[in-house]
């Protein structure tokens, strides 16, 4: 059995589990496409999405802390403290965007950033 043949028959991995190993030391996210699959989108969309005035470690980490938040609020003991640390960075980078409302509709949720601990922060 060659390896692409192994690794299709395992088992698909807990989104949640994969977003949370993709997290780097410092709390933000790379753009890439682990991170795409993980939140359930193609590396396409994600980067196509992108608004053009976000860096994309600020995007991927908007787009993780959108998704955990806006489908595994059942799982919140699970992910709030890195969710805090990915907060962290955000406001460490000092930057506006309007992250929040593109991430939203490519996620189709309605978080709004004071569900994430971004109050003050100014993402539009």
């Amino acid at each position: 059995m060659s390896e692409l043949e192994a690794q299709s028959k395992q088992p698909p991995r807990d989104p949640l589990l994969q977003l949370v190993s993709l997290q780097k030391a410092s709390g933000c996210w790379l753009l890439d496409p682990a991170l795409a699959a993980a939140v359930g989108k193609t590396s396409e969309e994600v980067e196509n999405t992108k608004p053009s005035a976000v860096n994309q470690e600020v995007w991927a980490t908007i787009l993780a802390l959108i998704w955990l938040h806006g489908f595994k609020m059942d799982a919140k003991r699970d992910w709030e403290l890195l969710a805090m640390k990915a907060v962290s960075w955000l406001r460490a980078q000092n930057v506006a965007s309007e992250g929040m409302e593109a991430g939203n509709t490519l996620l189709g949720c309605h978080v709004q950033k004071d569900a994430m601990g971004l109050r003050g922060f100014r993402i539009v």
